[in-house]
């Protein structure tokens, strides 16, 4: 695990995860560098997939600014 953790911090790479400890990580040492969290809860591989494609440009857009973004079923959340 500590090596997933580090490999995207030295080649800033971003992470997706469903996994809150990878948040407690972001918050608090600033690894991975850059963090997707979906909190989708239980949810069919093809909603997932729908939704991603219908918020990509966004997600995209927002990593230039921002480098922890949350995307649920209905929203996506910029965290500053």
């Amino acid at each position: 695990m500590a090596s997933l953790i580090n490999c995207p911090v030295t080649q800033q790479r971003l992470v997706v995860t469903k996994d809150t400890d990878s948040v407690d990580s972001f918050l608090l040492a600033g690894v991975p560098w850059k963090l997707l969290l979906v909190t989708t809860r239980n949810i069919r591989n093809s909603e997932l997939e729908a939704i991603l494609q219908a918020n990509l440009t966004r997600i995209v857009d927002g990593f230039d600014q921002f480098s922890f973004i949350e995307i649920n079923r209905t929203s996506v959340i910029f965290h500053s």
